[in-house]
């Protein structure tokens, strides 16, 4: 059977070509015989990879890349703080008008609160006078059902100076001085800029005004 290099059975002793023919045959030239196959060695164990030694390709063992800026290097830019309300300190606006028109000019600074952005329930009418309609208009449904409003807060609230005690703070507080005696003044001033929390609003005679909250308002 012919042998092929897939499959050598030749002993490593035989190096040359075979035996020559008998008489009468013609010989066929040699066939090279393939000797034994190299027994593969022991690979080279490969040593342990320095840390410094960059592997080609990869970038992440390239040369060092900068450190980033520390934190206090980095320049704060945050927007300015909103300034929270807070009923320490309202600020105090007087609009000058008469008795007989302090209640429009607290609907007109009603509806400009409204345009900037004030929602309804953020601001609280006090009169010193005559109520207004709409407090009118609710009481006579009961006391109860009135109050239930004020408590909800969803809407512009209207009272009359003398339930300033009963009223629960709010952002905005609007007093007309519509009426009233000077000792009625000096008592709703002083606690309607308790309640307001963030802007008071006093639509009146700025002489009396400034008599019970101070010159300069």
């Amino acid at each position: 059977m012919p042998l092929t290099p897939e499959e050598p059975q030749i002993h490593e002793s035989a190096q040359g070509p075979r035996a020559t023919p008998a008489t009468g045959r013609t010989a066929s030239t040699p066939r090279p015989v393939p000797g034994p196959r190299p027994v593969p060695g022991p690979r080279p164990v490969p040593g342990p990879r320095s840390a410094a030694t960059p592997r080609p390709g990869n970038p992440g063992r390239g040369p060092a890349r900068p450190a980033p800026p520390e934190r206090s290097q980095v320049p704060a830019e945050r927007p300015a703080a909103v300034p929270r309300e807070t009923s320490s300190v309202p600020q105090v606006q007087l609009i000058p008008a008469s008795v007989d028109g302090a209640l429009d000019a607290a609907e007109e600074a009603v509806d400009l609160l409204l345009d900037s952005g004030r929602t309804p329930g953020d601001i609280l009418v006090l009169t010193t006078g005559e109520q207004h309609p709409w407090a009118t208009h609710e009481l006579s449904f009961g006391a109860a059902s009135y109050w239930d409003q004020h408590d909800t807060g969803e809407d512009v609230f209207f009272a009359d100076a003398s339930a300033v005690d009963r009223a629960k703070a709010r952002p905005v507080v609007v007093v007309a001085l519509n009426g009233g005696d000077d000792s009625a003044v000096a008592r709703v001033l002083p606690t309607a800029r308790e309640r307001a929390v963030a802007l008071l609003v006093v639509c009146g005679d700025p002489q009396r005004v400034n008599s019970v909250l101070g010159a300069g308002v």
